[in-house]
């Protein structure tokens, strides 16, 4: 193998590890804001011991997320150098805002939430909760927002990278960065609210958050159930339960709108990505194929079966089932994606995103008829469902990426007038402009060798693994002892910190005077 899929596949498994913790924090974190603002109005104290509950697994969740995502941006350095380089402002930018709006706010009033429900006024820790939860909401922001210009790049110009040097008459100068007789070049922001918004920003932000929000969903319905189905804290796993699987529900109903405009958004910026996801090879009527086996050599889908006309209805919504849509016959073969994972990918998020919409429905169905603790398959069925809703949310990201190749900053397609079909070449293929993206093979670092490759991505495995064992050992642990009420049944006394305060200074003079006493 060479270094830029040691790097790809480095990069790929540091951070779909990772991405087992944001998601999660994030759904727990709107969560937890619900159930603290149910606790402030009602003083109801199931709302208090589900909140203490799954704040404690939040801190854990939250500090696997991250110890595993410290490693990636060192990555963009070691093993990305070139692709740094060109994308080093636009991501600058968007890291130093979450940073700044999104990881110091969440990290900082996550003390209060973790340490302070006896030390704080009821009003500053739900405040506190709000803050956690709408940092981690930030947090994904701005990493969507860089992806997302990665897509669809907007708001910046291309220019060459230049450097100090002296000139021919011995006089100082600068002169364009050449690296084995390439001009290197970066993007330098013009605007700064057009990078932000790019054309697809709002389209995968909402993907992903509705993402999140199933996550978090499904993880409290998984251990809900887990404790109905062991007879432990029924008071706890019903309620946890009813509100997990509405918001579930809401999740994943909002997950199949949002795809299908997503999916058009796709086809506009990136064609051959959404041809490459439905196995569409020949441009003209699409057929949307719901199984089969992509055969990229003799540009078919074997043992297919589609919807005749279903592709152009997802993507024009044409009820005539019969518009012309782009295939991957516009492309060069070195400009078409991989064809296998993309289109599997897609297949496994869309299955597994309708399937939530089922089991949720039952779930809420049984839960208003009462009769949930009875349907043990359905319970069994949530409680393992956590790992499939991880699956999908890992598809989704795989589909994306994947099928951007060969680009790491996918370059502008121009349409016709009519947007029928894209604007080809004499031999009716698409002309990529090259020097508005940056392919992945001339992404990667030269001075990084296979061995160096190889060796960091055998330790990082194993340093992975084993920070997963330990989440799973802890995660076990605070899930057999179960959700309780920390010491004091007053989540929220009357004095708050000040009185926690104050019962510190008597209690250390009432120590001085006993020593004084003595002696």
């Amino acid at each position: 193998m060479d270094v830029v899929l040691l790097s790809r596949l480095q990069f790929a498994f540091t951070i779909m590890f990772h991405y087992i913790f944001p998601p999660l924090t994030i759904g727990l974190g709107l969560i937890l804001a619900y159930l603290e603002t149910r606790f402030f109005f009602t003083k109801k104290p199931i709302f208090s011991i589900a909140s203490q509950f799954w704040t404690r697994i939040f801190v854990l969740n939250f500090a696997i997320g991250v110890a595993s995502g410290i490693v990636m941006e060192f990555q963009f350095g070691t093993n990305w150098a070139t692709y740094s380089r060109f994308v080093g402002d636009v991501f600058g930018s968007a890291l130093a805002a979450e940073g700044i709006f999104a990881f110091f706010l969440e990290s900082g009033f996550l003390a209060v939430v973790a340490f302070g429900r006896q030390r704080v006024r009821a009003g500053l820790y739900l405040f506190s909760v709000y803050m956690v939860a709408l940092g981690s909401v930030f947090s994904s922001i701005w990493i969507v927002v860089a992806n997302s210009w990665q897509q669809t790049p907007a708001g910046h110009h291309i220019v060459d990278v230049l450097r100090p040097t002296t000139l021919a008459d011995g006089s100082s100068g600068v002169l364009p960065w050449v690296v084995d007789g390439v001009v290197q070049r970066r993007a330098e922001i013009v605007d700064f609210m057009g990078m932000v918004f790019n054309p697809s920003t709002v389209y995968r932000l909402t993907h992903v958050l509705l993402g999140c929000a199933a996550v978090g969903a499904f993880f409290v319905l998984s251990i809900s159930a887990y404790y109905i189905l062991t007879n432990k804290h029924r008071e706890f796993a019903k309620h946890s339960f009813n509100g997990a699987v509405i918001f579930g529900l809401v999740a994943a109903l909002g997950l199949a709108a949002n795809g299908h405009s997503q999916a058009q958004n796709v086809y506009a910026y990136q064609p051959a990505k959404l041809a490459a996801f439905e196995g569409h090879f020949e441009t003209g009527r699409g057929d949307l194929n719901l199984i089969g086996w992509p055969n990229a050599e003799q540009e078919r889908i074997d043992f297919a079966i589609n919807i005749p006309g279903g592709l152009s209805f997802m993507v024009f919504d044409d009820l005539s089932f019969s518009k012309t849509v782009v295939g991957l016959d516009r492309f060069h073969v070195e400009d078409r994606p991989p064809l296998v994972i993309p289109f599997f990918s897609w297949r496994i998020m869309v299955g597994l995103g309708g399937l939530m919409i089922v089991v949720c429905s039952l779930g809420l169905w049984f839960s208003i008829k009462k009769t949930l603790a009875e349907k043990k398959w359905l319970l069994w069925t949530f409680v393992f469902g956590i790992g499939f809703v991880i699956l999908a949310n890992q598809s989704g990201w795989i589909a994306a990426e994947v099928g951007r190749q060969p680009w790491t900053v996918h370059p502008p397609v121009e349409w016709n007038a009519e947007g029928t079909d894209l604007i080809t070449a004499a031999d009716g293929r698409y002309q990529y402009d090259e020097s508005l993206g940056l392919r992945t093979k001339d992404s990667v670092s030269a001075a990084v060798s296979t061995t160096e490759a190889k060796s960091s991505l055998v330790l990082f495995s194993i340093l992975y693994l084993a920070l997963l064992a330990v989440w799973i050992m802890v995660l076990d642990r605070k899930i057999r002892t179960g959700p309780k009420l920390e010491d004091g049944t007053d989540a929220h006394g009357p004095g708050g910190i000040q009185q926690a305060t104050s019962d510190r200074q008597h209690a250390r003079l009432n120590d001085d005077s006993i020593v004084k006493g003595g002696a």
